[in-house]
């Protein structure tokens, strides 16, 4: 089936996402969409970032998509649910994938979240990680200030290294031996990430569990592109799509020739 795939974000961060679409699927098209004037979702309330998920999930359905990947933490957390009580197409979430990934890379069963505050609040990995791994122990921490960073496209520099110094610095007091990023943006900033945590820990980005468990849906549903298939790829984005571009392309790795504005309510 020819037909896209939509995935979308409050912003930049599902590009991480769909770096490992791209590398996985590469007969597959997308519509990716960037909720960049709306972001940050992690500091919003859940009713609030539903209407927005809901707003961005009909927009990309009448675009004609074929599934929808909810390339966003936080958005999966608040509304997969009511994205699926919604739509008929098949929509996967971001934190399941991930957590299995951490359950598989952890001996010490000490594994750390780090995310936005209302993922983090939510306890969705959380409880995703115990219910699979009973014995887990999980520690969550939020860091709301890595996503204005990616945004503004400031992916280093001492005032990013201090705060991300400050934000994992419990680790030093546990075990955890696994850390997930549990925010499409955080992948963006796993050099910075990486020299606070020092090289034991291994780094989990949901990411490659998601396109696997996405590659499988389309399989099962006979959805798949057909074998020699050259996609079509749009990107699009309720804020700037200048910016969009520029930046867009150069965290992605991959040519924009345009991006679509398309309006959204506040």
């Amino acid at each position: 089936m020819r037909s896209p795939v939509g995935i979308f974000d409050s912003g930049f961060g599902g590009l991480t996402v769909v770096r490992q679409f791209l590398h996985l699927l590469p007969e597959e098209s997308i519509i990716y969409f960037g909720d960049n004037a709306r972001v940050p979702y992690g500091s919003r309330a859940r009713g609030r970032i539903q209407t927005f998920v809901l707003e961005v999930g009909q927009y990309l359905v009448e675009q004609g998509i074929k599934a929808l990947l909810v390339a966003c933490n936080t958005a999966t957390a608040a509304a997969l649910a009511v994205l699926r009580e919604k739509f008929s197409l098949p929509i996967i979430g971001i934190i399941e994938p991930g957590s299995r990934a951490a359950i598989g890379a952890s001996r010490s069963g000490e594994i750390a979240i780090v995310a936005t505050e209302y993922t983090i609040a939510s306890g969705s990995y959380q409880d995703t990680i115990k219910r699979l791994r009973p014995r887990a122990r999980v520690y969550g921490q939020a860091c709301p200030l890595f996503v204005p960073f990616v945004e503004r496209g400031q992916l280093n520099g001492r005032e990013l290294e201090a705060a991300a110094e400050e934000y994992l610095s419990f680790l030093a007091n546990t075990n955890v031996d696994t850390l997930v990023l549990g925010c499409t943006h955080y992948p963006h900033l796993s050099s910075i990430i990486r020299r606070a945590i020092g090289p034991d820990i291994r780094i989990i980005d949901p990411a490659e569990a998601t396109i696997w468990e996405i590659k499988k849906v389309l399989e099962q549903d006979g959805l798949l592109a057909p074998e020699g298939n050259v996609p079509q790829h749009r990107f699009c984005t309720s804020g700037d799509p200048e910016h969009f571009r520029r930046l867009g392309q150069q965290l992605l790795g991959f040519p924009m020739e345009q991006v679509e504005h398309v309006a959204m309510g506040e």
